[in-house]
């Protein structure tokens, strides 16, 4: 049997490539290695009876079009809402901005009036900022070297859009793509644990610290979530981000895809420099006129070809492309909740994100460390307890903590990570203790998740949970690399759908969505 299109890999985006071809009636066929699809936006049973998240663990970027055009909810998306940002502090202090806007202006007045009245202007400069990036996320990127006519026309939109912005929002807009998060939020904030915890969104995914130039853009990525239109919401789905890929395997499958799971590719099989099928590592071979990789540039071209098929200085570029993974995971089944030294007890402060960030020389020491090789003792962790507004995925009276971590580098100076796993679990606790000094009573079990883990359990590159870091060298055009930013690879017939693909990671469903209209023709 020959397939219109196989693609390799998935994930949340490979699903979503799948679900755009199968609804224009191709016939596609989704190759996932893992026992469970979904790549790294999964759910599983870790320990009895607790279900976690266990790689990534919100959903804010998830295009509204995808979620619309797909009719995921149908399909058993509920995305629940995540409220606000808990802040401890080590001096016993606290920030907690909230989405009710009114209060999180009282909040921030605590700590300064001044910052105050700089919040409402820079959400309302970053709104306008988001607004002129987010059509960019659904484009394919033009060729700046082209002399295609509709290329060309392309470039001088966009152009002509950045033209006509008010002057201070171009000015913003060229600061966001060549600052650091700290530079860029100082012109704004003078309070260090405000600036802290914001510039943490600048560093997700990235070799990079807080003072880096380049955040300032990572920062704006993350800005650009929206939930019901709203910019800047964050949640939870229902059931663990597993149930996002469920519901885009359904809409694939009720569309007319087929999903094997299990099944483990060896090589991208090529007749004349073009692809026409993929070997499997049990030997069977599949015929198809199309093949999607929604995995790495590494995995793709360095590992399921033979570079040798490749032209030399595209296979420069793919090993140039940076992934450098930074961060992982330590997933914890409590007993009861963790309290807090700052705001002691249970309370709605728990409900939403809880970023340890308690100033910017905390965030930039965790980065010198990982500089040189090693872990960050005391880490940057943004923590999550989902079965506060989702207890389904844990027992009556028990919750799950999911803590994301930075600096987790994946290459260490000393030892293996196999070696250093449970050091970096233990480091993550006590900082953690630090704040809540119950956490280490009430740790039923702990799952730790290194960088090395998410390279050979979850088929990430060096553990880079974006298939490449969001640097400026590696964004729109230039994404994954000079000249291929278009979906299309030197080899025919071979597409790349995944989060090396413009517009990048995040559990946002683009890459897939856009390879898939461009290959229908529908793309602008």
């Amino acid at each position: 049997m020959k397939y219109d299109a196989v693609v390799i890999g998935g994930g949340h985006n490979g699903l979503a490539a799948a679900a755009y071809l199968a609804r224009a009636g191709r016939k596609v066929l989704v190759l996932e290695r893992r026992h469970v699809v979904g790549g790294a936006a999964v759910t599983e049973e870790v320990f009895p009876r607790f279900r976690f998240s266990v790689c990534s663990y919100v959903v804010s970027l998830l295009r509204p079009d995808i979620i619309r055009e797909l009719d995921l909810p149908r399909h058993g998306l509920e995305i629940l809402p995540l409220d606000g940002t808990f802040s401890p502090m080590l001096n016993g202090d606290y920030l907690w901005r909230v989405n009710d806007h009114a209060k999180t202006r009282r909040e921030i007045a605590r700590h300064s009036k001044l910052d105050a009245e700089a919040y409402d202007e820079y959400g309302r400069a970053m709104v306008e900022m988001a607004r002129f990036v987010k059509p960019i996320l659904a484009m394919t990127p033009p060729d700046p070297m082209t002399r295609n006519p509709r290329e060309l026309l392309k470039l001088g939109a966009l152009a002509r859009r950045f033209k006509a912005l008010p002057s201070r929002d171009r000015y913003n807009q060229l600061q966001l793509m060549t600052m650091s998060a700290v530079d860029f939020l100082d012109q704004w904030f003078e309070t260090d644990v405000l600036k802290a915890t914001m510039a943490a969104s600048g560093i997700i995914g990235t070799f990079l610290g807080v003072r880096s130039p380049g955040t300032a853009y990572v920062l704006l990525h993350h800005y650009m979530g929206e939930i019901d239109g709203a910019f800047r919401s964050w949640g939870f789905a229902r059931g663990g981000t597993g149930a996002i890929s469920n519901a885009i395997a359904g809409a694939a499958r009720a569309a007319g895809a087929e999903i094997r799971t299990g099944t483990a590719i060896a090589r991208i099989r090529t007749r004349g420099g073009s692809a026409d099928g993929v070997v499997l590592d049990n030997g069977d071979e599949i015929d198809a006129s199309l093949v999607l990789s929604s995995v790495d540039p590494r995995r793709t071209f360095l590992g399921l070809l033979d570079p040798k098929e490749l032209p030399s200085d595209f296979v420069a570029d793919v090993r140039r492309f940076k992934l450098r993974g930074s961060s992982g995971k330590v997933n914890l089944a409590l007993d009861a909740l963790p309290d807090f030294r700052s705001l002691p007890g249970p309370g709605p402060h728990l409900r939403g994100a809880i970023s340890i960030s308690p100033s910017i020389d905390y965030m930039e020491r965790a980065y010198d460390q990982a500089k040189y090789g090693e872990f960050s003792r005391r880490p940057y962790i943004d923590m999550v307890i989902p079965t506060l507004t989702d207890p389904s995925v844990a027992p009556p009276g028990k919750h799950v903590l999911s803590c994301f971590v930075q600096y987790a580098p994946y290459a260490l100076a000393g030892g293996t990570w196999d070696q250093q796993r449970d050091a970096f679990g233990d480091a993550v606790i006590d900082t953690l203790a630090e704040h809540a000094p119950n956490i280490r009573d009430i740790i039923l079990h702990r799952q730790v998740v290194t960088p090395l883990d998410l390279e050979r359990e979850w088929g990430l590159s060096e553990g880079n949970i974006f298939h490449g870091e969001l640097t400026l060298e590696q964004l729109f055009f230039l994404r994954p690399v000079p000249g291929w930013a278009r979906y299309t690879t030197p080899v025919r017939n071979l597409w790349m759908c995944g989060s090396a693909a413009h517009p990048g990671g995040g559990i946002m469903g683009a890459p897939g969505r856009n390879a898939a209209r461009r290959i229908l023709g529908h793309a602008h």
